[in-house]
Formats: C-alpha cells, structure tokens, sequence
C-alpha cells in the first residue's frame, strides 16, 4: 500500500507573499490544501498570474534543498525527452527551490487531472501505463548520473521478523478494551508468523539490477486527463534501487483489489509493456516479483504505525494489505507468471 498516499497532519499556512515574490507569481487570491499526500504538504493555489501548484517538502527525510534541486533538474529533462511530468517553476534568483523560515517550497503549474487506480484502468490503459514506467527507467538513466556502486539491500530476516511479531502481539494485548482492528491485527499476526514459519527457506538473495527510479509510483502519484496520463508528480523518493522492484511494487499498489487479491489480468497486460519499454527479462520481473512477496510477507508498517506511534492515518489499508500477503503466498505461481508470462 503507498505509504505516501495516506493524508498528513495539518501544517501552517504557508508564507504566500514571500513565497510568490520570489517567482514573480503575482498575488494570492485563494489558496487549499491538497488532501492526498503524507511525506509532504501541497496546496492549490490561485494568483493574479494563474494557478499553482505550491509543494511544502515539509518531511525531514525529503526536505534538503539539494535533494530537491536534484529532483527539479531531473524532471526537467525528462519534460524535454516527451516524458509526462511538471518541472517546478524557476525563481527570479535563478532557483526552483525556495527556503523560506527554515522551510523549503517548490512552485509547479498546476494540472488538471485525476488519480485512477487499477480499478478504473482499461486493460489497454493498463498497458500503457506499463509502458509509461518502463519509458520513465530508461529515460532516467539518460538524464541522471552514472549509479554509484555500492551493496545491494539484504532482504528482510525471518529472525527479526519473529521478533517484530512477538512485540505487535503484545502492543495488541495490552490494547484494552480490544476492538475490530485489534482482533484482525490478532488474527494477521499468527497467521503471518505461521507463513513465515512454513516458507523462511525461501529468504531471496540480494536486489537485482539497480537503475534510477521515481521511488514512489502509484495511483495517487499519476494524474490522468482524460484516458493518458498528463503527468507523474511527488519524486521525494527518486534514487536508485532495483528497477524491476519497483516495476512489481506498483503493479501491486495499482491492481490490489478490496479483498487483498491482485487483478492478473490487467497486471499482465501491464507487466507485458513494462518489459517491452524498458527491455527487462522475464528473469529480472520473475526474480523481483520474489522480492516483493517477500518483503510483503515481512512488513509490519500499517502495524507499527498504529501500536508504535498512535498514528492511525494508515488503518484503512491493513485489511487488503494484510489479505494481500497471505493470498500473494497461496497463489505465488499465478502471480509470478502474471508478470512474465
């Protein structure tokens, strides 16, 4: 589940006079938040000159304006290779990023457009959003640096994963008195410990072939105008990783039904174009497709998030994701051949 789609807590209002003379943007006229977001904040804002997209990279993990440039410069020249996106507005000091009281903004054009999920998807939408991403991995590496080298993530170790386990459970029982989310949070962690228990020989090895990638694809990420996409925002997280995860990663986001089941028709189709766009082997897909189970059979987040931190922003979404995890494991050979059949 996109972690990035759950909505943020609220921030103050934004310096919108300072913000706009440095980029010349005329006056405010009106200004709302964005609800969809959690790494940072966004507002729709109107001006004398037009309307705005103003970002708030309000997330400590997100927010060093190098970083920031670095995205801009990168979405920019993917905007000059055709690719759908909306490259920041550039300040009157020559900057796309503006530190204003310790806090850094962006300004963009704004979009029209919708978020569709999977469900809302043709399964010839589908392909081209495949195709999309694949378009999206091969054009990044024309525009962003040579990958450094260095080690490849380890997976996730069933051994501290056990350990993970035996503290939620007992988050949960001191949860007094108990209600719904704790008895299916109950239920999913004895239920999830025994899957591991049964499958802990099948840990992957390291990632695979790594590339730049957007970090953070998914519905609410993609805005469509009409039957394309008319831009991909919100490239907090662009960096590198292994490509072909990221690839299954938001075919999972896309195409989770309510019941925590994938729709393999529409991921095959999606996964087809992926392949053709960005000519990655069956091999690479089948090999991240086994990651991905894995590191799904391994999260705990929507969890830790409830127990750990009271933040309950994410609640929603332990349903499927936790049915999702279980299902993926009885029909892995059906999924994995989704994606590269």
């Amino acid at each position: 589940m996109p972690r990035s789609s759950v909505s943020p807590a609220p921030s103050p209002a934004p310096p919108l006079r300072a913000l706009l003379r440095r980029y010349a943007a005329g006056a405010p006229l009106a200004c709302e938040p964005v609800e969809e977001g959690l790494l940072n904040r966004g507002y729709r804002l109107a001006t004398t000159e037009g309307r705005y997209f103003l970002k708030h990279h309000f997330d400590p993990e997100t927010a060093d304006p190098v970083a920031i440039a670095r995205q801009h410069r990168a979405t920019q020249r993917l905007a000059d290779l055709g690719v759908p996106v909306a490259p920041p507005l550039t300040g009157t000091d020559g900057r796309t990023v503006a530190v204003v009281g310790g806090h850094a903004y962006a300004l963009h054009p704004w979009i029209d457009g919708r978020h569709r999920g999977g469900a809302q998807l043709t399964t010839e939408q589908c392909r081209r959003l495949g195709a999309l991403l694949g378009v999206v991995h091969a054009c990044l590496e024309r525009v962003m640096p040579p990958r450094p080298s260095g080690t490849r993530a380890e997976s996730a170790d069933p051994a501290d994963t056990f350990t993970l386990i035996d503290d939620l459970l007992a988050e949960v029982h001191r949860h007094r008195p108990a209600d719904a989310f704790d008895e299916l949070a109950r239920h999913r962690l004895l239920e999830r410990r025994a899957l591991l228990e049964r499958h802990a020989d099948r840990r992957p090895p390291q990632g695979g072939s790594v590339g730049w990638v957007h970090g953070d694809f998914h519905p609410f990420n993609v805005l469509y105008r009409g039957d394309a996409p008319a831009a991909i925002v919100d490239w907090d997280r662009l960096g590198v990783q292994p490509r072909a995860e990221e690839a299954v990663r938001a075919a999972v986001i896309f195409f989770v039904r309510p019941t925590g089941t994938l729709d393999l028709t529409k991921v095959r189709a999606y996964a087809r174009a992926y392949r053709r766009s960005a000519h990655a082997t069956a091999s690479e897909l089948s090999a991240a497709v086994h990651r991905v189970w894995w590191e799904r059979l391994n999260d705990f987040w929507i969890l830790r998030w409830h127990y750990e931190r009271g933040d309950t922003r994410a609640d929603s979404q332990f349903p499927a994701a936790s049915a999702l995890a279980v299902w993926w494991t009885r029909e892995y050979d059906a999924v994995c051949e989704a994606f590269v059949g």
